[in-house]
């Protein structure tokens, strides 16, 4: 095999040396939070290389000062004309020079903005460069930030930002919508997404474009179409369009700039795990899109999952590539999903480059629910993750842990794809994080080599009469907020407070950790994975916080409808899921046999997984002797043209150089927390920078604030 690869990255250099090479000029910057529009995480820098990266040494360190208990940051930052952009834990926008890291400006965003998590900003000049501007979101507000001095561009909007939740042809004014993905600018567009809500109160995802100057909406897309649009036959409640949300865009997109044709990968349906309210198989969601950048018109799709009840979002933007094919070559777009698979299109007619086969999957036994009977399944390339869990795989750490996951494994329904969420439960195998995640994929644009960090743990998931149908009521505060916590809490946090791991924190002894004006603000705005619960009135919000900080009871007033409950909008589903369950052992280690964290090498030209190494560990198993177990993932990886895979993302709190040809570690760098998001890399001056995000907060592990640069002292 490996005599196989260096024939290949010969023919390939070859190839790049006839004039096949990509532009080297766009990618010594990082000027999108993928490197560039056509999202493939590529450095064309070569002052690092195999020969040099074990002298990786930290460049600069950026100190946000703003870091607290259980922030993270999972921007990618971006660099143009020396100068780096980022987000702080709270959200604020910053410049730093980029060969020093010293601060050059800082924007705070409005007080009573929302708060969650931001992947990626934007940058747009005119073309004589005298308006330079910084587009991100924090909670619902997209603002215009002047790239030179870090004031806001009163001119744009409303004074400098504009309200996602407004110009979506739907009046839901209190739902939970954030704008965590960087936007895609096209000419002078805008092109947005957000992150919505997952259950029955979600807003429609739709896809629109507003104008870089005014903020004024140019175009729509209606991802749940509307009468008389394409793809509204495959809903079966012809006014499903008014109350069924979801279908958004939050991994980001791929701009094709030269035929001006974006690529948008959606998200499921809303409500997840339950589509009794959504019969049919749900266009546009977990589809990729080609749209006209100029204009929005429908180009072509592809659907992913049919009626997604297992939450399988596509979670990344997608990669344009150009592939060999039956000797020809072939502009393509590739996208991986969190169920291990990448998809290949034709970027203009959306035909498959590998054959997709629609495979029969198991029917539902859920009272109401109708699962799709057949789901695509593409024959190339080959999966990056492991799909099917058996007994086999339960992990044999000690025959007291294997004893015990098997036990609890018997519980539930496994052994196959797709398994319909049920009473009785069931394994999803890779779990809802994954798979392929938001971090995304990098492609070699010379080898056509993709590079893909994945996670490989089982969840399981069971369903129950949904609780937000229990009627709100009681005589006190207290009485109250508890059905208030059963209708809108139980779900992750369990019935009684302790909530499900790392992930899903405990709510017991809140009342030590926050006041009622923090918890009120973390009600409203959300915080990391917890959305914003702005639509819940008043006369339900006080008695949820009484509740929960153990405050003196009173009696309790007459309950209003929730803004959430309004008849035309309400699709509450008659079952829901019995909160997020990660498989793990009683040390709180994956429960099957490693690795449980991967990064992978597929050849995009033939289809064929090229090599698979562990990627992070863990200390403590290492003692025992289990080396490279590898460890859940959040972040993708960066190539470059100097022969290095970038990847940081572990549990470990490390970034690490691979030889992209054969996987071997050439260097690893230990973080002050962990790097739980992508690298960008970029040249400048003649030298050659990696800076990785190190906010880490996730799954429990200690947050950070800073963001750390990386380059060799000689090159």
């Amino acid at each position: 095999m490996k005599r196989v690869l260096y024939i290949y990255i010969a023919f390939a250099m070859l190839i790049s040396f006839s004039g096949m090479q990509p532009n080297a000029d766009i990618h010594l910057s990082w000027s999108t939070f993928s490197g560039t529009n056509d999202g493939i995480r590529y450095a064309s820098g070569d002052q690092i290389t195999t020969s040099n990266a074990s002298q990786l040494k930290v460049a600069w360190t950026y100190e946000t000062g703003d870091k607290t208990n259980r922030t993270t940051i999972p921007t990618t930052p971006i660099m143009l004309n020396g100068v780096l952009y980022g987000v702080s834990p709270q959200l604020n926008l910053f410049a730093l020079d980029a060969l020093s890291g010293k601060q050059i400006w800082k924007f705070k965003p409005l007080d009573s903005t929302g708060r969650g998590s931001i992947r990626g900003i934007s940058y747009w000049q005119n073309t004589s460069g005298s308006d330079k501007r910084i587009f991100y979101s924090t909670g619902p507000y997209l603002y215009a930030v002047n790239a030179d001095d870090g004031k806001a561009v009163k001119s744009f909007g409303k004074g400098g930002f504009i309200d996602l939740r407004e110009n979506l042809d739907v009046d839901f004014p209190n739902s939970s919508v954030a704008g965590n993905a960087a936007p895609t600018i096209y000419k002078n567009l805008l092109i947005t997404s957000m992150r919505v809500s997952e259950g029955s109160d979600a807003v429609p995802g739709h896809i629109r474009a507003f104008d870089v100057i005014t903020g004024q909406r140019k175009w729509i897309f209606h991802t749940i179409p509307q009468p008389g649009e394409p793809g509204y036959e495959t809903w079966e409640d012809k006014d499903a369009w008014k109350r069924v949300g979801g279908a958004n865009n939050w991994g980001g997109m791929a701009l094709d700039e030269k035929r001006g044709i974006v690529y948008i990968p959606t998200g499921s349906a809303t409500p997840d795990f339950y589509g009794a309210n959504r019969k049919g198989s749900n266009l546009y969601a977990n589809s990729l899109i080609a749209l006209d950048a100029n204009t929005g018109k429908y180009i072509w799709h592809f659907q992913v999952v049919h009626h997604d009840i297992w939450d399988r979002d596509l979670p990344a933007n997608p990669n344009l590539v150009r592939v060999r094919k039956d000797g020809k070559y072939v502009d393509a777009v590739a996208q991986i999903t969190k169920h291990g698979y990448i998809f290949m299109f034709d970027r203009v007619s959306g035909k498959p480059i590998f054959p997709i086969n629609e495979v029969p999957v198991p029917a539902s036994d859920l009272p109401g629910e109708q699962a799709w009977p057949t789901q695509p399944i593409p024959t190339l390339p080959e999966p990056f993750a492991r799909q099917i869990l058996n007994a086999d795989e339960i992990s044999d750490r000690s025959p007291e842990i294997k004893a015990q996951l098997l036990a609890a494994f018997s519980k539930y329904r496994s052994g196959k794809e797709f398994i319909p969420p049920s009473f009785q439960g069931g394994m999803v195998f890779p779990g809802f994080d994954g798979g392929g995640e938001w971090g995304g994929s990098a492609v070699d644009p010379v080898t056509q080599i993709m590079y893909i960090s994945t996670s490989e743990l089982p969840w399981w998931t069971q369903m129950i009469p949904n609780p937000a149908l229990n009627k709100v009521g009681g005589k006190t505060f207290k009485e109250v907020g508890r059905s208030v916590y059963a209708k809108y809490c139980v779900s992750c946090h369990r019935s009684d407070l302790k909530g499900e791991g790392k992930a899903f924190p405990s709510l017991v002894g809140l009342d030590k950790k926050y006041n009622e004006p923090q918890l009120r603000q973390i009600l409203h705005n959300g915080r990391n994975m917890m959305p914003s619960f702005r639509q819940i009135v008043e006369e339900e919000k006080a008695p949820l916080i009484t509740y929960l900080l153990d405050l003196e009871d009173k009696e309790a007033l007459p309950i209003r409808a929730s803004a959430a409950s309004s008849p035309e909008r309400d699709i509450t589903p008659l079952y829901s899921m019995n909160g997020y369950h990660r498989f793990y052992d009683k040390d709180g280690f994956p429960g099957i046999k490693p690795p449980w964290g991967t990064l992978n090498a597929v050849n995009l030209n033939t289809g064929k997984l090229i090599w698979k190494v562990p990627l992070g560990e863990f200390e403590s198993l290492k003692k025992e002797g289990m080396m490279n177990t590898g460890t859940e993932i959040y972040g993708g990886p960066v190539v470059t043209r100097g022969g290095i895979v970038f990847v940081a993302g572990t549990q470990d709190e490390k970034i690490r150089a691979f030889d992209k040809t054969n996987g071997k570690v050439l260097w690893e760098g230990k973080l002050p927390a962990a790097g739980f998001a992508t690298p960008a890399v970029y040249s400048i001056k003649g030298k050659q920078y990696v800076v990785i995000a190190a906010g880490g907060g996730k799954l429990g592990m200690r947050s950070g604030g800073s963001y750390v640069a990386f380059a060799t002292l000689t090159h």
